[in-house]
């Protein structure tokens, strides 16, 4: 019967192609066999199995988990003794809706075989700080399975944010990526956490925290971190520390003053400037010669008045010695900003030890003009520097290609604060509401409609 059906196809066609040409027509394609899943890709150290993604994604994630690894081992001087595995299951592809998390940490238990499992949603496609934060707090739990505590296995699992956030900064800070000028600004105000307030964050408020807020608290971590491992056999007892703080939060070899202490001492240490290497700005120079530029007059009762040094004609009349001792200070002051003063400003730091020089020998033939030419140059120079940042800036607004992601957390806490606005209750906010209800725009859609 098949043959017949075949024969008379053969039949049928070879009459068409005698009378005319055939059309085109479409074919259908056999069904695709669905592609075989493809294999994982193991990290260098053994420890990682990344699946899902394409290939070179996969690649690519092993590194920066092998990379993860080795900078928390060379930051607390450990060997490599894994011993339970973590399998990284990528999720999704760059463009998808975003979930409410793009990164979760799991813990599989089958027939008392512990596997780590960390699930990345690549909706944002690597987030490459934020990937590292997950597999350090992942290699902490690590730690915690290996030896787990007595009693631990009633215990929840938990990493602190504190703990995970810190560790990574601390790496930053020793890689030299970290921002020293964060340090500087805690320090100057004192913090914006206490170290107790870092201890109770939960991953749920870390997760709630704006853009400044998480960037005041990781530096805030990272220099706690910092100070127990410089703490003496800092080393030795972070390891154990770190084995045991999953389980449960461990006693810290520091008393919590002396820990207090060792933590403002790293915002002082990394956010101090250093006089050797630290270059200042043009306004910071501008700022720093102010200050330098003024002579001390001496009064009757021995009293000190610092003036400007648009003063300088009133030490004509001062005999030499104390027309000296008026412009000593500056000049102590200008030698120690030339060391770090930006270094186009040198040579007119140069020239105003020569003025200071001249008028305290009372040698002011020249003073007035010079300084003015000074002003005239250092107003040039500002400007300059003024145009060239705004340069920059336009130059980086008009050549982005993609949006940097450094606002995402406000628009999150944006829609939050509309969905649950805080109403005060009292009669001047009732009777301001009821007025902005008056002259609101919705209210107002109908002109003659009576307000009360």
């Amino acid at each position: 019967m098949i043959l017949r059906l075949l024969a008379l196809g053969w039949g049928c066609t070879a009459a068409i192609v005698a009378e005319e040409i055939p059309r085109a027509l479409p074919v259908a394609e056999p069904a695709a066999q669905p592609a075989a899943r493809a294999a994982p890709v193991v990290s260098r150290s053994k420890q990682f199995r990344v699946s899902g993604g394409d290939s070179l994604v996969r690649g690519s994630v092993a590194l920066l988990a092998d990379e993860t690894k080795d900078e928390l081992l060379r930051l607390t001087g450990e060997a490599d003794t894994w011993k339970v595995p973590v399998t990284i299951r990528l999720h999704g592809k760059p463009g998808d809706p975003l979930p409410a998390r793009t990164v979760n940490i799991q813990l599989l238990v089958v027939e008392g075989v512990s596997e780590l499992l960390l699930d990345v949603h690549l909706s944002r496609g690597i987030e490459q700080e934020r990937f590292k934060r997950a597999v350090t707090a992942a290699l902490l739990y690590e730690r915690a399975l290996r030896k787990p505590p007595a009693g631990a296995a009633e215990r929840a699992l938990v990493v602190p944010p504190w703990l995970s956030d810190g560790l990574r900064e601390a790496t930053a800070w020793h890689l030299n990526q970290s921002d020293r000028h964060l340090y500087a600004a805690l320090f100057k105000r004192g913090g914006l956490f206490k170290i107790d307030e870092l201890f109770v964050v939960t991953e749920h408020a870390f997760e709630d925290m704006d853009a400044a807020m998480r960037a005041a608290f990781r530096v805030s971590s990272g220099a706690l971190v910092m100070a127990l491992l410089e703490q003496p056999q800092g080393k030795e007892g972070c390891r154990a520390f770190l084995s045991e703080v999953a389980a449960y939060f461990p006693e810290l070899n520091l008393s919590e003053t002396s820990l207090a202490k060792w933590w403002a001492l790293q915002f002082a240490s990394k956010g101090g400037l250093n006089l050797l290497t630290d270059i200042c700005t043009i306004q910071q120079t501008e700022t720093a010669l102010t200050e330098a530029l003024h002579l001390d007059f001496t009064t009757a009762d021995g009293i000190v008045q610092p003036k400007n040094l648009a003063a300088w004609p009133e030490l004509a009349a001062l005999k030499e010695p104390e027309r000296f001792a008026a412009v000593r200070l500056a000049q102590d002051a200008l030698v120690r900003l030339s060391y770090r003063c930006f270094p186009s400003y040198r040579p007119l730091l140069t020239e105003y030890q020569g003025v200071l020089g001249a008028i305290a020998k009372n040698q002011t033939k020249d003073v007035a003009r010079r300084l003015a030419t000074l002003e005239e140059t250092r107003a040039t120079m500002s400007a300059r520097a003024t145009r060239a940042r705004d340069y920059l800036d336009w130059f980086e607004i008009t050549r982005a290609r993609e949006t940097s992601g450094a606002f995402d957390d406000y628009l999150p806490l944006k829609e939050r604060l509309k969905a649950n606005p805080h109403r005060r209750q009292d009669d001047l906010s009732d009777y301001l509401n009821r007025m902005d209800r008056t002259f609101s725009r919705e209210a107002n859609k109908n002109p003659l409609a009576p307000h009360f």
